[in-house]
């Protein structure tokens, strides 16, 4: 009965999903409660600023978000604890880890080096290490192909409607978790306004119009997997062209050539090669960055090690 008053409450607090993919939320909710027996239910989050390691990061809604840089991921160690939405960390489903998203976000992130993407759920906080921009879990990482190098070039984009239908749904006080799970599949439509606009008071419906909605439609079979009991999805993994990219350790930014070049020339004083100037223009502002190339992740990894010894702690790991 439980599971029935669940999709009954996603009926009502996203009216705008549409009606294959409210199915599929359903099955796969049905699904995922029966094999578990310990509660994952989170909530909503945007969090006051903090500092991790001396470095000061600032949470904020930003449904712009759109950005390159490495990904790593996690599991094993944080199975079964608590994420930084008091959701229970599972390394099999779809989530990850940002240093300052909202909680929880949908995010598309595309695997630069080999075109796989996947639509993922932020749920907790970080990665922290070596300037990594998100933290997969295990399942995303094996989706995504980069669970055996650990760590890959991506593009993090965050879906909007999406994200304000998480939202909403959370601010709401119900579980958000598995959601993702119908973003994924190729016959998917994204929510409508009034999916996330509107705000209704979750309320159990009588028996009777339980009953009747889950006879208006038949559920479909998610493609997945059991272990331990568990429920798991396979999700259809997108595969999207993908530019040559390259990685960098970006030392600062400034608004004129002539800054760029004198912190450059700073920086050969203190023993470093010759760093690259490039122009760029962000919302119309011109700006020069000021940069040193990496053939790899490994080789970004310790210069920015070396860099942030040296004191130059605005530094950080691009790919572009």
């Amino acid at each position: 009965m439980r599971n029935l008053y669940i999709f009954i409450l996603l009926c009502l607090v996203i009216p705008g999903l549409s009606g294959c993919a409210r199915i599929e939320l359903a099955s796969h909710f049905g699904k995922k409660l029966a094999g578990s027996s310990v509660p994952s239910k989170g909530y909503y989050k945007v969090g006051s600023p903090y500092v991790i390691n001396g470095k000061r990061y600032y949470p904020s809604v930003d449904y712009g978000y759109n950005k390159t840089g490495i990904a790593s991921w996690y599991g094993p160690n944080f199975h079964g604890k608590s994420t930084a939405n008091g959701e229970i960390f599972d390394q099999n489903e779809l989530t990850a880890a940002h240093k300052t998203l909202p909680l929880p976000s949908i995010v598309r992130v595309t695997n630069l080096e080999n075109g796989k993407s996947i639509v993922a759920r932020v749920n907790d906080r970080g990665p922290y290490a070596h300037g990594r921009i998100i933290d997969m879990s295990k399942r995303s990482a094996e989706l995504l192909g980069f669970k055996n190098q650990g760590t890959a070039k991506v593009r993090v984009q965050v879906l909007e409607p999406e994200s304000r239908m998480v939202a909403k749904v959370a601010q709401n006080g119900q579980d958000t978790g598995g959601m993702e799970v119908a973003m994924n599949r190729p016959n998917y439509k994204s929510p409508s306004p009034a999916a996330y606009q509107k705000t209704v008071s979750p309320q159990v419906k009588p028996a009777r119009y339980q009953t009747a909605s889950l006879q208006t439609d038949k559920p479909r079979v998610i493609p997945g997997h059991k272990k331990s009991g568990q429920f798991y999805p396979d999700p259809m993994i997108a595969e999207q062209a993908v530019k040559p990219t390259q990685i960098y350790v970006q030392m600062a930014s400034f608004s004129t050539r002539e800054s760029a070049m004198k912190f450059s020339s700073v920086l050969r004083e203190q023993g470093y090669a010759p760093a690259l100037i490039q122009p760029a223009n962000v919302n119309g502002e011109n700006y020069y960055r000021v940069r040193f190339r990496a053939e790899t992740i490994a080789n970004a990894d310790e210069l920015l090690d070396r860099v942030l010894r040296d004191g130059h702690s605005r530094a950080i790991i691009i790919v572009d």
